[in-house]
């Protein structure tokens, strides 16, 4: 009787360090598509927050002054361009970088042309065809290329 108790014993440990096993490995997958899953949202989260600084031009009609503004902040960043197209200037001009349209999603860099206007004081004189009138109204859009990373502004300045 006492080698068959053992025995039981025994076996029960057995089973109980084998369901503690099992049971550790399940949390372990558990947790590791949970990981994954946390990991996916902080991305989608860390994507919509580097986009936040551009929302305000998302299809939204803004002052001159906000136009003129974005080009300071916008002209030092690489891969990126903005286009203003004024009253006098209905073409428009492209700064920093020219982004050329790919259909009416999506924009690529085409770099830096002899067109591109380096100085972006123009769009302070008056005289110029560049001019943006502090008060006037544009008519902003977002350019994003396939991998939906922003490359460019477009603003159009409103006649009515």
């Amino acid at each position: 009787m006492g080698n068959a108790q053992k025995a039981l014993v025994m076996a029960a440990g057995i089973f109980l360090a084998i369901a503690l096993i099992t049971i550790g490995v399940v949390l372990f997958i558990s947790a590791q598509e949970a990981t994954k899953t946390a990991q996916n949202n902080f991305s989608d989260i860390q994507t919509e927050l580097s986009q936040t600084a551009y929302t305000v031009y998302d299809n939204t009609v803004i002052s001159g002054n906000q136009v003129t503004n974005a080009l300071r902040k916008y002209n030092s960043k690489e891969q990126f361009g903005i286009q203003i197209k004024t009253g006098k200037n209905t073409d428009g001009s492209w700064y920093k970088n020219e982004v050329t349209l790919v259909g009416d999603d999506y924009g690529n860099i085409v770099g830096e042309k002899v067109t591109v206007i380096k100085d972006i004081n123009v769009v302070n004189d008056e005289k110029s065809a560049q001019y943006v009138n502090p008060s006037g109204k544009f008519k902003s859009k977002i350019i994003r290329d396939k991998s939906n990373v922003i490359r460019g502004i477009i603003f159009e300045q409103q006649t009515s």
